[in-house]
Parts: structure tokens; sequence; C-alpha cells
């Protein structure tokens, strides 16, 4: 199966600055003998690099600074085959996360939203045809009017966990979130589709609060797990859209999430989503 699908992701813009050390440090602790690293990132930037390595034209709707770092993630987007026309450039530092990852790949993620604050739908227009993805590193209100202007299928990544707006939940056509995500957010009972990660465990989907799909995880020894959810929401977005099965559409964004805790990068290389699915039979 070719994936053939148009995707717009809605979202922030962020340059990690990551520390690697042992272990993550207890409240009013230093670790010592951390590695440094400086990386593309940010949810919406993840989920857009994701995607159109996964073979989907693929746009980007965001904002960077007019700074060093707004450059250099425009220029990972542009090599990870995103267009990039509907990003704006504004004046306010492009977004940073600081990172902590420790030797099992767990992570602790301080988030400043910069130039992410100032991300606009002015002038832009969405088609009947086109699949948009977006996350809550964006304002709520950014997210309030996707759910009035998309004419398509709106898929909403609830991370991090903030209660969504009705309107949003009845709107959307999937929304994915992580298990303790999930649990924060009671309202997600009553909407059509809600994937839920598990971690190691695996993933479900859940249309109006019952389960009707389910798929193990692929086995991954992780490195680091930054990314790797941004990762699945892209490809399972891209599976359902495509018109999978439910069970399938999951095993396959299970099988992208593993590629992607194997390295440090939140924005890695991919093989086309194709060769994922030809991997589960």
């Amino acid at each position: 199966m070719t994936i053939d699908c148009s995707l717009t992701v809605v979202g922030s813009i962020n340059a990690d600055l990551t520390a690697t050390t042992t272990r993550l440090p207890a409240a009013g602790e230093t670790v010592g003998g951390g590695r440094l690293s400086r990386s593309p990132g940010g949810k919406g930037a993840n989920q857009a690099a994701a995607a159109a390595r996964l073979g989907a034209r693929t746009r980007m709707i965001g904002a960077v600074g007019a700074d060093s770092d707004g450059q250099a993630m425009l220029h990972a987007l542009r090599a990870a085959g995103v267009n990039t026309d509907d990003i704006a450039e504004v004046a306010a530092e492009t977004g940073a996360a600081l990172i902590m990852v420790d030797a099992d790949g767990e992570n602790q993620i301080a988030v400043c939203e910069g130039a992410n604050a100032s991300v606009s739908l002015d002038g832009i227009e969405f088609g009947a045809d086109e699949a948009v993805l977006t996350q809550l590193e964006i304002s709520l209100d950014l997210i309030s009017e996707l759910a009035t202007r998309v004419p398509g299928f709106l898929a909403v990544n609830a991370a991090p966990a903030l209660p969504l707006p009705a309107e949003v939940v009845d709107r959307a056509d999937l929304i994915i979130v992580n298990e303790y995500e999930h649990s924060q957010l009671p309202q997600l009972q009553t909407a059509k589709l809600v994937a839920v990660t598990y971690g190691a465990k695996g993933s479900a989907l859940l249309a109006r609060g019952e389960q009707i799909a389910f798929a193990e995880a692929v086995p991954a020894k992780p490195v680091s797990t930054v990314g790797a959810g941004d990762a699945y929401c892209a490809a399972l977005t891209l599976g359902l859209t495509s018109g999978l099965e439910p069970e399938r559409a999951l095993r396959a964004a299970n099988a992208v999430g593993a590629a992607v805790v194997k390295v440090a990068s939140a924005q890695p290389q991919f093989d086309r989503f194709e060769t994922y699915l030809s991997a589960l039979d």
C-alpha cells in the first residue's frame, strides 16, 4: 500500500537543548557527567518531519523567530521534505525545549513557547481532501479555530494534557493521548475516536469510550522517547486517512514509534510508510 495523502500540521517549532545523563536529577539535585546536544524539535515540527519522511505531502503552519535557531529549524523541516511557506517569522525568539534524558531513555522536558505564541491562521486555507494534525503546544483558541475552519479530517494530539473546549472534542475526527493524558481528560469518553498509547504495552483505539482495536507494542531498547509519540501521531493519522483498518493502522503507528526510540533525534530519518506496513505481514 502506497500512501497518497496530504497532511497539514499546525503546531509548535522548537530548538531542543538536550542533556543526556546516567539518571534524572531529583528536586534540588545536580547530576554531573552529562552530554549536551542541540537539535530541531517541537511537537508540531516533529510530526510534520515524520509525516513527510513517511511519504505524505506535508506542509507546516507555525512560527519561528528572526534568529539563528529559527533559520536552523526551517532548514531541518525543508530537508525532511516539509513545505514551510506558511511558517511565519515573528518578532520573538524561536521556541525552545530544555530536555533531560537518562540512560533508559526516560525524560523531563520544560518548554519555552517563544514564537509559538504567535502562530496564526490568518490567510490560511484548508482543502476538503487535506488532513490536519495539531497539538496543544499552541493556544487553545487556535485549536478551537481549527475546529470551525477545517473541512476535512482533523486530528488533535492532546499533549500536554489540558482540558479541551467542548467544540474541539465534538469536532475532532481523532484525538491522540498517552495513558496519563487520557486519565486526566475524562471528557474524551464522548469523543468520536481516541487513540491511547500505553508505552511498552501498545496502543488502543476507542470510539465513544469503547475499545474497538488494540495493537501490541513493537519491542525496542530505548535511547530516547522524545519524538516517539509525535511520529506515532503522524503515522496513525496517515494510516487512518489512507483507509487502513483500525488495528492495522495501530500496528503500523506502533512500529514507527518504536523506530524513533532507538535513536536520540526527535526528527530522525524514516523508511516510507509502506515499509512498516510490509513488515507487519
